[in-house]
């Protein structure tokens, strides 16, 4: 019988709201058996590239990271953002271990090609070198990854978070039972989002890209939900996609994907 492992991906928002993240680490720590994070920090490194003068630029949901963004986000999230959060953990109780994919070879990645959209020093992932993450969790660490790799000759690369937390839960799924869970400010996928108490129970990838296609679900949720379905196809046990409520609570509403 496999080990349990919870991985959670704490989106952008809460990880610059105090009151929220401090609210969700202590959910995590409540967490029994091995677990994992993995942390965005987005609007802190959009906050700190308009303070420095750069122009952040997204498209379909997803940053274009030139050099100077590069700069800023290695600083915003590698520094700041996953100190915060491992500085909070320690105060939970739980022994956390600040992480870039750089560290220890745990993620390594390739520069995304130019096709029609150059996305910069954005880092598609080639390796997960779980190992580390074994290696660290059998000795009661929990990793705290951001969403920075580098490609094994001296580059770091910025690389989604979302994507990260997913490629992670599928390499992790060999040796582990791999819970997924995508916490954000909302209570799951909305079909409206004005009305917050609209949650999406339960989504198949057919339903998702009907959705899309309509225009129900939009910018970054797109992304989120094509990493977590590629997770759940490759053996991840169950992702889901919820606010801090579902993370101590079953009965809490959440968007399961199936």
């Amino acid at each position: 019988m496999k080990t349990a492992l919870h991985i959670l991906k704490v989106g952008g928002h809460l990880v610059n709201d105090a009151a929220a993240l401090q609210e969700v680490l202590a959910a995590f720590a409540g967490l029994d058996g091995a677990k994992l994070l993995v942390h965005g920090g987005g609007r802190h490194a959009t906050a700190l590239a308009k303070q420095l003068g750069i122009s952040p630029k997204m498209v379909n949901g997803r940053r274009i990271t030139d050099a100077a963004m590069l700069e800023v986000a290695v600083m915003s999230y590698a520094g700041l953002s996953n100190k915060k959060i491992v500085a909070q953990l320690q105060k939970q109780g739980v022994n956390a271990v600040g992480l870039t994919g750089a560290d220890g070879n745990c993620i390594e990645a390739v520069k995304r090609p130019v096709t029609d959209i150059d996305y910069g020093f954005a880092g598609d992932i080639t390796q997960i070198n779980t190992e580390v993450f074994a290696a660290l969790t059998s000795q009661d660490f929990v990793p705290v990854l951001c969403a920075i790799t580098h490609d094994k000759n001296g580059q770091l690369l910025n690389t989604n978070a979302d994507t990260i937390a997913a490629q992670i839960a599928m390499a992790m799924q060999v040796e582990y039972d791999v819970t997924l869970f995508y916490c954000f400010e909302h209570a799951g996928v909305l079909k409206d989002i004005h009305k917050p108490e609209d949650v999406i129970a339960e989504l198949s990838k057919e339903t998702t890209e009907t959705y899309i296609a309509e225009g129900v679900i939009h910018q970054g949720m797109v992304p989120k939900l094509h990493n977590g379905f590629d997770a759940l196809q490759n053996g991840v046990k169950k992702v889901i996609i919820s606010n801090v409520a579902a993370l101590s609570n079953i009965n809490a509403p959440k968007t399961t994907l199936i």
